[in-house]
């Protein structure tokens, strides 16, 4: 049986506005008081613009030394919201049911849920998650797909494959 390893977690905050000091991120933090439910501990925090060209960079460097990126912010309809552009150019298998399930959970709160453009998807054996840069919407979106995290995780690093293949060798 193959052992499980702890979650590598990293954060990306996406926020003009916080880049420059301007707002204090709350939705980062909001995320890190998750990851222990999960297992998981932080590799890495950041804030960065809207940028689409920096968020893809960040995503890139992080995807190979964590199992575990989740961004806040950037997934309206404003022009400076590109999040899920940058995301798409670095995932290479999209997660649909994540992003539905977290519009669906912020449904019951609130008709603007449908609004978030949120991707989620593969990179590499990394795992990446937007979500909507308030911390309320982002503690609504985490409690409906934290419990599959660790299980996407471990499919992605072949762990669940083989236990399922140990198991039925038995």
């Amino acid at each position: 049986m193959v052992k499980k390893h702890a979650i590598k977690a990293a954060i990306l905050t996406i926020s003009d506005r916080c880049a420059r000091g301007e707002r204090e991120d709350e939705s980062g933090p909001a995320i890190r008081e998750f990851l222990p439910e999960i297992g998981a501990s932080l590799s890495a925090y950041e804030i960065v613009p809207d940028d689409p060209e920096l968020i893809e960079a960040k995503l890139h460097s992080w995807r190979d030394v964590v199992d575990l990126i989740i961004t806040t912010g950037g997934t309206g309809v404003s022009s400076r919201d590109v999040t899920p552009e940058a995301t798409r150019k670095v995932i290479e298998k999209e997660l649909p049911g994540f992003a539905e399930a977290m519009r669906a959970e912020g449904l019951k709160k609130t008709p603007h849920s449908i609004i978030s453009r949120a991707v989620c998807g593969v990179s590499g054996k990394c795992l990446i998650v937007n979500l909507p840069g308030s911390p309320k919407a982002v503690k609504e979106s985490l409690s409906v797909i934290l419990p599959a995290i660790p299980h996407t995780i471990g499919l992605i690093r072949g762990e669940e494959l083989e236990s399922h293949k140990a198991k039925r060798r038995r």
